[in-house]
């Protein structure tokens, strides 16, 4: 099997204003984890936006009241993954701003999440968080699709008008889209 990294980008706190409430947090939160689920690295868009988003608390307020309002304690995270999470001892976790996510879990090619046999809180997170789900997988193949479907745009565009190298991109484009949007479609009424 292919080992692929589990993220290209990794989350970084920088916001050092003080709120009283931890919710005031939530747009910086959302800028420093790029848009994504600290854990998953889901992309937002995929799962609902930023309204369906949680704040976590790496190391939980229930247990640690102090912390509740430090934006260092703070990860971005989707709805599921939060829940799961709970108040769960923090030992157990790793951080996504302090321990590089990629030398603990992998990506196979379909984009399932695996963790690293060899870090122990992986394998617990992986079990505990639910982080092998094919939702994972799905997203990760749907927003590199997305990302395919922006670079080939870019592609065609960057070409003469007359160039038949044009015309065969943006047909490929066209019908990589087409069935893209057809899938969704697809998608959207499995759900109404």
């Amino acid at each position: 099997m292919t080992k692929l990294k589990f993220r290209s980008t990794s989350p970084r706190r920088t916001c050092t204003k003080t709120y009283a409430s931890y919710k005031s947090y939530k747009p910086f939160l959302a800028t420093d984890f790029n848009n994504r689920c600290g854990y998953t690295d889901c992309q937002e868009r995929w799962l609902g936006g930023k309204n369906t988003f949680h704040i976590d608390h790496f190391k939980p307020h229930s247990l640690f009241p102090s912390l509740k309002q430090e934006y260092s304690n703070l990860v971005y995270s989707c709805s599921y993954v939060n829940i799961l999470k709970s108040d769960d001892d923090p030992e157990n976790y790793l951080d996504p701003c302090v321990e590089d996510l990629n030398q603990h879990f992998y990506r196979d090619s379909s984009g399932t999440i695996f963790p690293f046999d060899n870090s122990p809180r992986a394998v617990y997170m992986h079990k505990n968080l639910k982080l092998g789900l094919a939702r994972y997988g799905f997203i990760w193949l749907i927003e590199n699709c997305y990302d395919m479907m922006k670079k080939l745009q870019v592609q065609v565009a960057t070409l003469p008008e007359d160039s038949p190298k044009k015309k065969e991109l943006k047909d490929l484009h066209f019908e990589f889209s087409t069935e893209f949007t057809k899938y969704f479609d697809y998608l959207t009424t499995l759900y109404l």
